[in-house]
């Protein structure tokens, strides 16, 4: 296993407890972590027969679950998928993490990662023993020995949004290499232009050599049940269900029919993405007339903005106003001098901050 970074998260304690000072409270900008309630049909789900099942889950998950979550794929975002290839996971971060471990990937393989990116995705090339690699333009890589490349649309931390093209030419360029395609979508229920990899759009009608990771967390707030799935090539997700099932990694059952109530509403998903929408817009608003410059967030679930000073320096001034705020660093050195700005606090929260934000 490779060294692991620091946790990122643990360095902000410092401003954390400055900005609890503040005498109307924290508000903690910091992390993605939702915090609107569940629904109704999905809270109902989690308590309702198979919290009464006392036998051990599949770990491939129930037929009923799978053909919800494809049936969901197809309404909500034009992509078709066979059940059989959908696979529950535990959240989505540990399948990040574990990927290129779990598909076999070790010393003398490159994982490519977005220049800013999830942590998690270095994390797991080092996990695997495997060399991660920061790059937007693959075709500066060379002669490496690629066997897994990552893309992340709409983008965490930016919200930046790739063209159906874009993504084309990086599945061109995998296939040509043999290398998988790893699509982590999480986000892609609160964007109204961003495009699956397994879209036929993106990758002709085939999904060979494919991955899409998808997480609820987001577009169900369901962090807290962990809840997520992978789909696409066949092949590739009857490999991962193999070694999962013989390593234990089984979504409990009372949450895979949660997941599948949370599949089969799109109400509920709709409606989340109107209320990170509005708060997207009243703390963009608020950050400009700040003095900052918002780049790129498009989509997603938070705002990526620069004063032109190091983010630490950014990071302590919000903390002073008893804003929590992620430095950019923590996604990537050309992060340097942004922020990342979660859209995940309550309005009374949002408005908070707005307010203190005020020139």
């Amino acid at each position: 296993m490779g060294q692991l970074p620091d946790f990122p998260w643990d360095s902000l304690a410092g401003d954390k407890a400055l900005a609890a000072a503040h005498p109307d409270g924290i508000v903690d900008l910091s992390v993605g972590t939702p915090v609107d309630p569940i629904a109704p049909v999905v809270r109902a789900a989690l308590s309702g027969p198979a919290a009464d099942e006392p036998g051990y889950p599949t770990t491939h998950g129930p037929e009923s679950l799978r053909a919800a979550v494809a049936g969901s794929l197809l309404r909500r975002f034009g992509v078709a998928v066979d059940p059989v290839a959908v696979l529950p996971t535990i959240g989505s971060k540990e399948l990040v993490a574990w990927l290129p471990t779990l598909l076999g990937l070790g010393a003398g393989d490159t994982v490519v990662i977005p220049e800013l990116s999830y942590p998690t995705y270095e994390v797991g090339a080092r996990i695997a023993g495997a060399t991660p690699v920061r790059s937007d333009g693959l075709t500066a890589l060379g002669p490496a020995r690629v066997g897994l490349v990552w893309v992340n649309s709409p983008s965490n931390p930016t919200g930046q949004v790739l063209p159906p093209e874009h993504l084309r030419k990086v599945v061109a360029w995998a296939r040509e290499r043999g290398a998988v395609v790893a699509s982590d979508e999480c986000y892609l229920s609160l964007s109204d232009g961003a495009s699956s990899v397994l879209h036929p759009d993106v990758c002709g009608g085939s999904h060979e050599g494919l991955l899409a990771v998808h997480s609820m967390s987001k577009s169900s707030g369901l962090a807290g049940y962990r809840a997520g799935f992978v789909t696409g090539d066949p092949s590739l997700v009857a490999g991962l269900l193999e070694v999962r099932k013989h390593a234990g990694m089984i979504v409990p059952r009372p949450v895979q029919a949660a997941m599948e109530a949370a599949a089969s509403d799109d109400a509920h998903v709709t409606a989340q993405a109107a209320v990170y929408a509005a708060r997207r817009g009243r703390l963009r608003v608020a950050l400009e007339k700040a003095g900052l410059r918002v780049d790129h967030s498009a989509a997603g679930l938070y705002l990526w903005a620069t004063a032109g000073q190091p983010s630490r320096s950014t990071v302590r001034e919000f903390a002073g106003h008893g804003v929590l705020v992620a430095p950019g660093e923590f996604y990537g050195p050309a992060g340097a001098q942004h922020v990342r700005v979660a859209l995940t606090a309550t309005d009374e929260r949002i408005d908070a901050a707005v307010a203190r934000l005020a020139p």
